[in-house]
């Protein structure tokens, strides 16, 4: 085969020369210069937001460290209408900035505090509000003008940076302290750059109104170009657990994670190493992995070659290892998202549900949800999801991510919303929220808009979403039941009687007891609930009202779930089991007609953080109950988050919040058999004596009552 001619003539080794000067190094910044659109500026509309999320998330995080509860103020200026240009203004409340340390975290691409950091934070990799700076640079040519303040003893410190995009380094334009009066600590940038602004879905209107959602703790007043003031007022004085950083899990390590980590190591021996270098690696599981790797535990980490790192790998697959620590994850809470959803909406029902953390590729992670239905909500419209991931909305690529993912696939049927053909999202008055927390979210850009699809996490979406609408169908059922039953008992007392009482006449008999009859008619268990509040104690009073319409004597386990732990007040009667957030009652016995009443008081929550119970029945049969669900495996996940044992027949056992068995439920009782008159007389009479009364008369109330029926 006859060789390719030179290019041009010229000899291939002056070629290979010639190409090798053309050999650049490319900074970050210009990288991000030429690709914003994976920051999230490929659109005027889109960038808007971004440069928006980017300055709030930043002001949070800060405020967050500092414990300071975050007042957060954005403000939107037209600076040249004809050119669609604007000056956005994000200020706060934080402990403020350094001065040395303002123009790298301004201007200057991958610079920041959180990037090593193994726990939760909205920001990590030190790019978000720089490229703001960056993109408002591009496009307008101006510097952005950062002040901050560290105290109220203090001077304020104003900036105008720009950024050096051959070398992503910041430039200094001016420096200089100011006065700053009405300010005791913060930070306020000012940015000018292109965009679009619309106020609507996916605007910065909609980004804040989210944000408040998920942030209850925080305050955000927003000034739009055309003058309007918007604050989105703070729900609680509470601040977020603070977050705390973990070392590195051993699950999920890659292999040139661990040669860089052994390179680096001052540790002289491999069981130390791994003893302190990882987490949920005590000195016991440093030896089984050390064995299981063949290695010996004297060997010197810096020593390590790729061979040896692959055992490690492979050691540490086979050894059982506890999971990561949760306290570097700060969910939001039960109760505060129900208190965000409601300050947000003017919905008929409000639920939550939270996951117990787990873990993916040794990621801690967490899951929480919470649905809004009924209100205001179109039932003809799609179901809105709003998507968050470590306390920020997720406004963009609905469709790509994991959370609409995990939504689309349950069965929407099953729980009355109409989902056509089958998939996709359903219609009705519904709202779904849900909440990704780790230390890592893995998105599926740097954008950071959609959550990839991992397999753990999709799990735990279905499961939390699930428990959200398993709870919205057992309150449609409840508001339903008690509509009819109602009804149902409205027309029976109006007629009954009437019928009763011509009946009687045309015999010739005294009026009979209709409780019992009415009792046969209804053939249902009624749980009605009151809760009372006391704003001066902060004092929740709870009352249910337990009536057995029905023929028979009942007793069977009533279980109360409640939005916190139970404080150990008074009840009345005492609670067979209260254990963390579970309280419950075994009822012996309520006489047909009769009731029984249990009461109980929360002390220490808002009035609509306890605006309606979670109530639960075992030992009897579900269908005849109105007012309570079925006590079962589906039941105790969502109240504890955690798996119930099975027994014989799919019976679940009542657990304790810490997973100990407590004592067994009373055994559905046998019904009466039907046909047979004669039995059915006695049963009613019986219902009426005490257990251990002599048999019933064949002409008492109950025979007359028979007598009356079947005359009519």
């Amino acid at each position: 085969m006859a060789a390719l001619a030179p290019l041009g003539g010229m000899p291939v080794t002056l070629i290979a020369e010639e190409l090798a000067k053309k050999q650049k190094e490319i900074s970050v910044a210009e990288f991000f210069e030429r690709n914003k659109q994976l920051l999230g500026f490929d659109s005027p509309t889109k960038a808007f937001v971004t440069a928006v999320k980017e300055g709030v998330d930043n002001a949070l995080d800060a405020c967050e460290e500092a414990g300071i509860l975050p007042d957060i103020l954005v403000k939107i200026d037209d600076f040249d209408k004809a050119k669609n240009r604007y000056r956005m203004a994000v200020e706060d409340n934080g402990p403020g900035i350094v001065p040395k340390q303002i123009p790298p975290i301004f201007a200057k691409l991958l610079y920041g505090s959180r990037f090593h950091a193994i726990r939760q934070s909205r920001g990590q990799q030190g790019i978000g509000i720089s490229a703001v700076v960056m993109y408002g640079q591009l496009t307008t040519g101006r510097p952005a003008l950062v002040r901050s303040k560290i105290g109220p003893d203090q001077a304020a410190w104003e900036f105008e940076l720009r950024i050096d995009l051959k070398k992503n380094a910041p430039e200094v334009l001016r420096e200089e302290p100011v006065s700053w009066p009405d300010k005791a600590h913060g930070t306020r940038v000012e940015v000018i750059f292109d965009g679009r602004y619309i106020r609507g879905k996916q605007s910065a209107y909609d980004y804040l109104r989210l944000t408040a959602i998920v942030n209850p703790h925080a305050q955000f007043t927003f000034i739009e170009p055309d003058g309007t003031k918007t604050v989105f007022e703070r729900v609680t004085d509470k601040l977020p657990e603070a977050t705390k950083e973990i070392k590195p899990h051993p699950k999920g390590l890659q292999l040139g994670e661990l040669m860089k980590m052994a390179k680096g190591s001052k540790e002289p021996r491999l069981k130390g190493f791994l003893e302190n270098e990882f987490s949920r690696v005590s000195s016991r599981v440093a030896k089984e992995i050390c064995q299981a790797a063949s290695m010996d535990e004297m060997t010197r980490p810096a020593d390590f070659d790729r061979e040896q790192c692959e055992r490690i790998v492979e050691g540490i697959s086979k050894v059982k290892i506890m999971a990561p620590q949760m306290d570097c994850l700060s969910p939001i809470g039960q109760i505060l998202v129900k208190k965000g959803l409601r300050h947000a909406s003017n919905a008929e029902f409000v639920v939550t549900a939270t996951r117990a953390p787990t873990v993916y590729s040794g990621t801690p992670f967490q899951v929480e949800a919470g649905l809004v239905y009924g209100g205001s909500l179109d039932a003809d419209d799609q179901i809105q999801v709003m998507r968050f991931a470590n306390r920020v909305p997720l406004l963009y690529q609905q469709g790509s991510c994991a959370v609409t993912e995990g939504i689309e696939k349950l069965n929407w049927r099953h729980y009355k919303l109409d989902q056509r053909g089958g998939k996709g999202l359903p219609y009705g008055p519904v709202a779904v929220m849900v909440h990704v927390a780790a230390t890592k979210v893995p998105f599926t850009s740097e954008s950071k808009e959609a959550v990839a699809e991992v397999p753990e996490i999709l799990e735990e979406i279905q499961l939390a979403v699930r428990d959200c609408a398993r709870k919205m169908l057992a309150h449609i059922h409840k508001k339903g039941k008690f509509e009819r039953m109602h009804e149902k008992e409205t027309i029976i007392r109006k007629v009954i009687p009437m019928i009763a009482a011509k009946s009687a006449a045309i015999i010739g008999k005294p009026v009979p007891d209709i409780e019992s009859i009415i009792s046969r008619i209804m053939n249902t268990v009624l749980i009605e609930d009151k809760i009372d509040y006391d704003p001066k104690k902060k004092l929740h009073t709870v009352a249910l009202v337990i009536s057995n319409y029905t023929r028979t004597r009942k007793k069977f386990r009533l279980i109360a779930v409640l939005p916190e732990a139970w404080p150990a007040l008074s009840a009345d009667p005492k609670p067979t089991v209260a254990e963390g957030k579970i309280l419950s009652w075994d009822l012996k016995s309520i006489n047909s007609s009769e009731q029984a009443t249990v009461t109980w008081q929360f002390k220490g929550l808002a009035k609509d953080d306890y605006d309606e119970d979670d109530l639960y029945v075992f030992g009897i049969d579900p269908e005849i109950v109105s007012g309570a669900e079925k006590w079962d495996e589906d039941a105790w996940r969502a109240a504890t988050g955690k798996l119930a044992d099975e027994e014989k027949e799919l019976q679940i056992k009542v657990f304790s919040a810490d997973g100990t068995q407590l004592a067994e439920p009373p055994l559905p009782e046998d019904e009466a058999a039907e046909g047979d008159e004669e039995e059915a007389v006695e049963e009613e009479a019986e219902v009426l004596e005490d257990d251990d009364a002599p048999p019933p008369r064949k002409a008492g109330k109950a025979r007359q009552a028979k007598i009356a029926a079947d005359e009519w």
